[in-house]
């Protein structure tokens, strides 16, 4: 078994890639594979900027997530915007902040999909 089939790609992020009324995804395994590692390595790397924006700066999470989207947009950017809104989805689960905000707003639209 190859390794790009032994990551487990959670269904969060499958649907990313799903178009409504679509069951089969626009990406490959192996890219499918290697943007979701992309997005959970981007994730946990934000964590310790995060909580360190929150305390330093005495600002909300919801704030300190919004700001972290915005980031991942800026040009240039490395990441699609729902791959950026699942990036601070994730972001908000690994620090255990709600993320009420977030599942309330749109997300930025993706051109692509």
């Amino acid at each position: 078994m190859t390794e790009e089939f032994q990551i487990h790609i959670p269904p969060s992020f499958m649907a990313l890639y799903i178009p409504p009324g679509k069951i089969k995804p626009t990406l490959g395994q192996r890219e499918m594979a290697q943007r979701y590692e992309l997005c959970e390595d981007l994730a946990n790397l934000l964590t310790e900027k995060a909580a360190n924006m929150q305390f330093t700066l005495g600002i909300t999470e919801d704030l300190v997530l919004q700001q972290c989207e915005l980031g991942l947009l800026a040009e240039p950017s490395v990441v699609i915007p729902s791959e950026a809104r699942w990036v601070v989805c994730r972001l908000a689960e690994l620090l255990n902040w709600p993320m009420d905000q977030l599942l309330q707003s749109p997300a930025p639209q993706d051109p692509s999909i």
